[in-house]
């Protein structure tokens, strides 16, 4: 695994895509069902996006971004009917940023009370890098009530680190030298890790959509959004938890998408261990492509989406 920094998102366009759409004319597939916030359990209140209608997609996103990385996806599945709940993880975007809590057992929970607040059935969870952890801790944790179907997109799932069970992974004390570059400058590390590591803007020029200098200033906007103890305290969340026990309580259609190009997070680290380990799941290869697959790839990652949602 070479060129290891870590991995980055989205989140300055989104709030124009929310002032577009307030000044837009009501339409039935932009509807918004639920109000800006939900407050969980100890206080910590998350950033809600609820748009649309029809069978419900709840959306998890990357480390260090916010929900923001989904939009291009998220307006594919809501033109197609879907209703669309994305929202930012504690700590990160625009949810607040409380002390302590960001460990995946309190991620889980926290999606937990998202679904409850917006009071979904029957809903597909879809999770993007960190986020595929949450999707399968909350269903290990809570069951499985209402989720019908799972996604799996460039996830750390079922985990990077070295362990008996992963000999090939990375090893832990890696993750510390992370937290330390961010303590250091994070404004500096995160610039540089989106470049070379997580978008890897040398091989996404040979995709379909390469990355501009625009795309790494919004994703570093989103970074910097993340409070630093955030950002520091969930790198031993996405890099040292291992959810191979989660992975039996994934029991309903998975799909599986993930570059082979992809330098955080390797593929055979991660995708092929998770499909390997999931009973009906569809793992999809993306020749090529890195980690920040939702820009680079974003009209196939909506297409393959919509065609799993569909089935």
């Amino acid at each position: 695994m070479t060129n290891r920094r870590t991995f980055i998102g989205s989140a300055a366009a989104a709030a124009t895509v929310v002032a577009v759409s307030a000044h837009a004319a009501p339409s039935p597939s932009r509807t918004r069902n639920v109000i800006g916030t939900v407050k969980v359990k100890d206080g910590a209140e998350l950033f809600v996006r609820d748009w649309g209608s029809g069978r419900p997609v709840i959306l998890t996103h990357a480390w260090p971004l916010s929900s923001d990385c989904w939009e291009q996806q998220a307006i594919a599945l809501i033109d197609a009917g879907y209703r669309v709940i994305s929202y930012d993880r504690r700590g990160f975007g625009r949810s607040s940023q409380p002390a302590n809590g960001y460990d995946y057992n309190t991620y889980a929970d926290d999606l937990a009370e998202v679904i409850q607040a917006t009071g979904v059935k029957d809903t597909t969870l879809i999770g993007f890098s960190m986020g595929g952890g949450e999707i399968v801790r909350y269903l290990s944790r809570h069951g499985s009530k209402n989720v019908i179907k799972a996604g799996l997109v460039a996830t750390v799932v079922p985990g990077l680190a070295k362990s008996k069970d992963n000999p090939n992974g990375v090893d832990p004390a890696f993750f510390d030298g992370l937290k330390d570059s961010l303590r250091k400058d994070r404004a500096t590390f995160l610039s540089g890790l989106l470049k070379d590591v997580f978008y890897d803007v040398e091989t996404s020029a040979r995709s379909t959509n390469p990355v501009s200098q625009a795309v790494l200033d919004w994703s570093w906007q989103m970074g910097m959004q993340a409070g630093l103890l955030a950002l520091i305290d969930s790198v031993d969340a996405f890099g040292k938890e291992d959810f191979l026990p989660d992975l039996a309580a994934v029991t309903m259609p998975t799909l599986i998408l993930h570059g082979n190009a992809d330098k955080p997070v390797p593929f055979e680290l991660t995708a092929r261990r998770a499909a390997a380990a999931i009973k009906h799941a569809q793992l999809i290869e993306y020749q090529g492509a890195t980690h920040g697959l939702l820009v680079t790839e974003r009209d196939r990652v909506s297409k393959d989406l919509l065609a799993f949602l569909k089935a």
